[in-house]
Formats: C-alpha cells, structure tokens, sequence
C-alpha cells in the first residue's frame, strides 16, 4: 500500500517558501537577453516610413478622423 501525502504550506511559512521560489526562479540569471544595437545609419532612420494608402484612407473616413 502506497501512502501519499499532501504537501501543505502553513500561513506562517507561505512567505518563505514564497521567497525561496523567487531564489529559484531567478538562479540560472536574467530572464531577457540583452538588446541587440542599432544597425540603421543616420540617413536610414530619417527615412519616410508612414504611408497614407487607400486602406488607410479609408479607416480614418470610417472613423471620422478629418482627412
């Protein structure tokens, strides 16, 4: 016969096991990875990217945005 036991956490101990899985979770290191550097040059980023074409005309006239 196999006994099996209900693992329960006391409202004493809830703070330290609490802190015991943070402890644990962030072990291995930082959760995101660092952030890669910018690779557009200066003419690049000052380029034109918005552009009002028809689908877009068309959602500012549904919404009543003044065109």
């Amino acid at each position: 016969m196999v006994m099996r036991h209900k693992l329960t956490v006391g409202r004493r101990d809830f703070l330290h096991v609490l802190g015991a899985g943070a402890a644990v979770a962030f072990a291995d290191g930082p959760l995101a990875e660092k952030a890669a550097a910018d690779t557009e040059k200066g003419d690049e980023k000052r380029k034109v990217r918005y552009r009002q074409t028809e689908h877009v005309k068309t959602f500012y006239q549904v919404n009543r945005y003044p065109s």
